[in-house]
């Protein structure tokens, strides 16, 4: 087997976002910021890396303190009972370009399923502390009555206040862990 190298996320350089439909009309978007993860990769490729991603829920940030409070509660993500969201890839294989398509499982809220994401690759560049980086945006949808977030409310014109669908959007960036073998 090649010499594997292991890449972790650089939380002070990277960016986990979503989006969500508001009232049918407009977008809210939140990010979450405690979260970590690392990519194993054979050599520098990162074809077929092995990917994985934790985030906590309880850092979740909408800029407004009540719908945080709401998000964290039962109605949504019911951080005590569920407090890290997890992905883990079971492929990443390049499609053209600087693209990859990754294929894992996400976990959320106690449901684990599959997902797909994209995965554009931005390019490396040395720090200058001479740490080899990477950087990557990821995104995707994901549909969250799949993973039990059903609460919604009913529009005055009879649509659903919030939409199902959200879009995923981490822009990250990995940082060569020294020492690997």
């Amino acid at each position: 087997m090649a010499n594997t190298t292991t890449w972790v996320i650089d939380p002070m350089h990277s960016d986990v976002q979503f989006k969500i439909k508001h009232l049918v009309i407009s977008t809210v978007t939140g990010s979450f910021r405690i979260f970590e993860g690392e990519a194993v990769t054979e050599g520098d490729d990162f074809a077929n890396a092995k990917v994985r991603f934790t985030m906590d829920v309880k850092s979740i940030d909408t800029n407004q303190k009540q719908r945080d409070e709401h998000l964290q509660n039962g109605d949504f993500f019911e951080a005590d009972l569920y407090p890290k969201i997890m992905f883990e890839s079971t492929s990443f294989t390049k499609t053209h370009d600087n693209f990859y398509k990754m294929i894992g499982n996400l976990t959320l809220k106690g449901v684990t399923k599959p997902i797909e994401l994209t995965v554009e690759y931005g390019g490396s560049q040395r720090s200058m502390q001479g740490v080899l980086k990477h950087g990557f945006e990821v995104t995707g949808i994901i549909n969250r009555a799949e993973f039990g977030m059903s609460w919604n409310v009913i529009t005055d014109t009879g649509g659903l206040g919030l939409g199902e669908d959200i879009k995923l959007i981490a822009n990250i960036q990995v940082a060569k862990l020294e020492n690997n073998s």
